[in-house]
């Protein structure tokens, strides 16, 4: 779990997830670039790459070694 890449797809995930939420907040303000709340949005962001960050720290002992995946087996399939 501490090899360098289960930190990298780990990473990847979380700013993936963050990405991810900010484009979700912004699409549901339905107003203006100026008139979003930025600071809320990279806030409610930060929080879920955190929560993604920890979900990979959790999964590392289940899944596939190095991964951030519960899911174990063959992945060219």
């Amino acid at each position: 779990m501490l090899s360098k890449p289960f930190w990298k797809d780990a990473l990847e995930r979380a700013v993936k997830t963050a990405a991810q939420t900010a484009v979700a907040l912004i699409g549901t303000g339905a107003v203006g670039i100026i008139d979003v709340d930025w600071a809320n949005i990279a806030s409610v962001s930060g929080v879920a790459a955190l929560v993604s960050l920890l979900t990979s720290v959790a999964s590392g002992p289940i899944g596939e070694p190095d991964t951030p995946s519960v899911v174990r087996g063959d992945h060219a399939a």
